[in-house]
């Protein structure tokens, strides 16, 4: 329990350093002279970057152990966060976000894999990422404001640099907090692998290609859901009464979090299948998009803390799913799929809303991408047992 104390910490801090940024990335890059289109450039290649990194942590991690990829990502991307303190050009910014964006990518398959690795047994495990999700939006709670405030106080270079050492200093803390040999040694017991019914496989029968036990148009889930999230956080900044002031960007991304706040905090979601619950939250999620495309007199508050809920039911749905199906052995890659999928949505949602915003509303963009995603979604694979 210790080391997942520890996983928790590493993630808060990698967390709140990246939901600071959201509401002040956009100003800052207008303040560099970006053109809105530009904007969107910078905010997608960030996500388009965790690529390679994803794909590279899938096997290192399963190969090598997850310690190695979290202490390298946290003091990697607090160095490079200080040289974008001096940032003076866009195009300067655009490199430094997507250098960020590979080193950024290890982390997150890095934690969730150990996570999964150490749990005693299916339902700690199901608990343990709850607790992740409940330490992501923990984090994107007070980040937000926190950012705004940072630099309506001390401004950007100051804002970045104060992130930069907060990351840096994680990393140390990683090199002695976390005994990953130790740990494994004490939890080397197979865990049962369970079918979407809950119905027990043997470990062993579990090791065949990923896509033999999560189609992979499931994946379509993730993708939208973070390419939605992705035209939503681009816009915010955006917005004529978030422009005019950038604390109000900072309320309205910290709107969205007490909402997941509130979702996480039902533990009895658990007990509900997590695919029905990463179905029922992506379908609301698109439904409260859609009532913002065709502007309904729901307040814009109050439709981004369901957006929140939406969020804070989908997310712990999805890894808890991943894991629960998922041979020990191929955690590395499984949930460096699920951060590829959740890159290539980012990385799309920005890019589309800036190309065309001024054609179409990007909320009825995010719409259609998570209704397109749920269409496809082959329900049938979830019907009956998975056999090998």
């Amino acid at each position: 329990m210790r080391t997942a104390l520890w996983l928790y910490l590493f993630m808060f801090v990698a967390f709140f350093d990246l939901h600071a940024q959201y509401p002040i990335l956009s100003p800052f890059a207008l303040s560099l002279g970006a053109a809105p289109s530009f904007i969107g450039l910078i905010m997608g290649v960030y996500s388009i970057t965790h690529l390679p990194g994803n794909l590279i942590a899938g096997y290192g991690v399963d190969k090598y152990g997850s310690k190695f990829f979290i202490v390298f990502s946290l003091i990697v991307a607090g160095i490079i966060l200080l040289f974008q303190s001096n940032v003076k050009d866009p195009w300067h910014l655009l490199y430094i976000r997507s250098i960020s964006g590979f080193v950024l990518a290890f982390l997150s398959p890095a934690c969730l894999s150990l996570l999964a690795r150490i749990a005693k047994d299916r339902i700690q495990q199901s608990k343990l990422m709850a607790g992740n999700g409940l330490v992501h939006t923990l984090a994107s709670v007070v980040s937000p404001a926190a950012g705004a405030i940072l630099v309506a106080k001390i401004g950007f270079t100051t804002a970045f640099s104060v992130l930069g050492w907060i990351l840096i200093i994680t990393g140390f803390l990683a090199i002695f907090g976390v005994k990953e040999k130790q740990l494994l040694s004490q939890s080397a017991g197979k865990l049962q692998v369970l079918d979407h019914h809950g119905h027990g496989m043997p470990d062993e029968d579990a090791n065949f290609p990923v896509g033999a036990s999560v189609p992979w148009l499931f994946f379509l889930i993730p993708m939208a859901l973070s390419c939605s999230q992705g035209i939503l956080f681009f816009e915010l900044p955006l917005m004529e009464s978030a422009r005019e002031s950038i604390l109000t960007s900072g309320v309205f991304f910290t709107l969205i979090s007490l909402g997941a706040l509130l979702s996480i905090s039902f533990w009895f979601l658990n007990k509900v299948s997590p695919f029905i619950r990463t179905v029922c939250g992506s379908l609301s999620l698109a439904v409260v998009f859609f009532g913002l495309a065709i502007q309904w007199p729901i307040p814009l508050p109050v439709s981004l803390f369901l957006i929140g809920m939406a969020k804070g039911v989908i997310y712990p749905a999805l890894a808890a799913l991943l894991a629960s199906i998922t041979s020990s052995s191929r955690y590395g890659r499984v949930f460096s799929l699920l951060s590829i999928s959740y890159s290539v949505g980012a990385f799309i949602g920005p890019m589309m809303a800036g190309q065309l915003r001024d054609h179409i509303s990007s909320y009825f963009i995010a719409f259609f991408i998570l209704m397109l995603a749920l269409s496809l979604l082959p329900l049938r694979s979830f019907k009956s047992p998975v056999t090998t």
